[in-house]
């Protein structure tokens, strides 16, 4: 197991050095996306000015506040809680994220299926896990929301932070076909199998 410090935008080599339980902080800018925006992205035609190669999404609809526009607060908006979403039912946008805007990083909360999995392999990504529950340091992680899109959206626009030591995150899928989250449900499986086994339930 291995600690990596990722400043943001990485290249595909980076990120397939990234293996299972190694532990990543990340450096830089973060875009936050969600439902509402991928949707808007891939299924209704919309587009972003945003550069997303080489970058990380998390999956994250943050509560914020409007404030004056500041150094501090470019984009007049404060974070005041972003936490991390499960991330299952954007499973079907992880290829497209890679495939069109060149998004090399996922990071969110429960994992990801197969056909993410199969995305990572083939075009060098990996799944960064969360821990539930963890919104509060999560947003101390957060130096200032440098940029805003698709605001018409909001709280589901994408949302450009700018993010300093957030980390450490556990790598849970890799680019080499591993899986914690598989690993687990193999485990489980047999577990239980043996269990019935045991106790003579077929």
């Amino acid at each position: 197991m291995s600690h990596h410090v990722l400043h943001l935008p990485v290249t595909e080599a980076q990120v397939r050095a990234l293996r299972i339980n190694d532990t990543v902080t990340l450096e830089g800018p973060l875009f936050g996306m969600r439902d509402a925006n991928l949707i808007a992205l891939f299924d209704r035609g919309r587009t972003t000015r945003f550069d997303l190669r080489g970058h990380a999404a998390i999956h994250t609809a943050p509560n914020v506040k409007k404030v004056p526009v500041s150094a501090e607060h470019p984009t007049g908006y404060a974070p005041v809680c972003v936490g991390t979403t499960t991330s299952a039912r954007m499973e079907r946008f992880t290829r497209p994220l890679m495939e069109q805007r060149g998004v090399r990083l996922i990071v969110g909360k429960g994992g990801l299926g197969q056909g993410s999995a199969d995305a990572f392999a083939e075009l060098g990504g990996a799944y960064l896990a969360v821990i539930g529950g963890t919104a509060a340091l999560e947003t101390t992680w957060i130096q200032a929301i440098e940029d805003v899109d698709l605001d018409d959206l909001n709280p589901e626009s994408i949302w450009k932070f700018r993010v300093a030591g957030f980390g450490p995150l556990l790598v849970a899928m890799d680019s080499h076909g591993g899986s914690l989250y598989a690993a687990v449900n193999r485990n489980a499986r047999a577990r239980r199998a043996n269990t019935l086994a045991r106790l003579g339930v077929k």
